[in-house]
């Protein structure tokens, strides 16, 4: 009897040491996934807007998110990216989601870029999050946006948004939140 409970003990290790080992190469390459995207994502922003290179290097930091979402009357979309501090070279894995509500209909691939001014706007933005809600809009948009000029101010820096392979028709309220990847950091 005794030698049954070392068994199914011994057992119940080897599964327990099996599935965090599982967990941590699955925890790995969701990083790796998350962290390509990224990279690919800025590679986008680049090619859109040359300058930019330039402006995310000197920057402090900036964050880097691709989103996908589908929308009828009301709309979600979501996505997974990294907050990159460029002194340290540390990355920190963030989620981003939106919600909208109006009259609308579409899909989207949507990638956005956040350029920090300063130490303090990037910390905040990784331990606090972010959110920002939109009063309604209108218009539509298909194809890629955003590569011109300078991007849209937030406090703490520049947001710069990409639309690839997306259609959008109406008019909504909406907001968007995004915080600190629990599961992958």
């Amino acid at each position: 009897m005794q030698a049954r409970k070392l068994i199914v003990l011994a057992a119940t290790l080897v599964s327990l040491v099996a599935a965090g080992s599982a967990f941590a190469q699955d925890k790995a390459a969701k990083q790796k996934e998350v962290k390509a995207k990224a990279a690919a994502t800025l590679e986008d922003f680049y090619k859109a807007n040359p300058k930019l290179k330039d402006v995310v290097a000197k920057a402090p930091g900036y964050a880097v998110f691709t989103t996908y979402g589908l929308s009828f009357l009301v709309g979600g979309a979501g996505g997974k990216g990294i907050a990159h501090d460029n002194k340290t070279k540390k990355d920190v894995y963030m989620d981003l989601a939106q919600a909208s509500a109006g009259v609308q209909i579409g899909a989207s691939d949507t990638r956005y870029l956040f350029v920090f001014k300063d130490a303090k706007s990037l910390h905040d933005f990784v331990e606090k999050g972010w959110d920002a809600s939109f009063g309604g809009g209108a218009g539509a948009a298909a194809g890629s946006v955003g590569g011109g000029g300078g991007g849209a101010v937030f406090t703490g820096g520049e947001a710069y948004t990409l639309t690839k392979n997306g259609l959008q028709v109406g008019f909504a309220a909406a907001g968007t939140k995004v915080w600190k990847d629990k599961e992958l950091n």
